[in-house]
């Protein structure tokens, strides 16, 4: 990437650009670097750290999902299809 153009160094990047290089910007957002990315020389994105708080959230929804679905439904079993609604 260096030496070719590139101009991820500068936090700035065109989608083209972040599409051939993916991987390699993902290892950069990883270690804490932010990118403009522009299309058509304007602005249309910024890729960045995911925040602490949202990785947190992330398991945090995973755990109860997963808490959820072993737990048996709650309240008393309907006598009444779906389909009953409809006429």
């Amino acid at each position: 990437m260096a030496g070719t153009g590139s101009s991820l160094h500068l936090g700035v990047v065109s989608a083209s650009e972040a599409n051939r290089s993916f991987s390699t910007l993902l290892r950069q957002v990883a270690q804490g670097q932010r990118f403009t990315v522009l299309s058509h020389g304007r602005p249309v994105a910024t890729i960045a750290p995911a925040a602490e708080s949202t990785a947190s959230l992330v398991v945090s929804r995973r755990a109860l999902l997963a808490r959820l679905a072993m737990q048996p439904a709650s309240g008393e079993p309907r006598s009444w299809q779906r389909d009953d609604l409809y006429d």
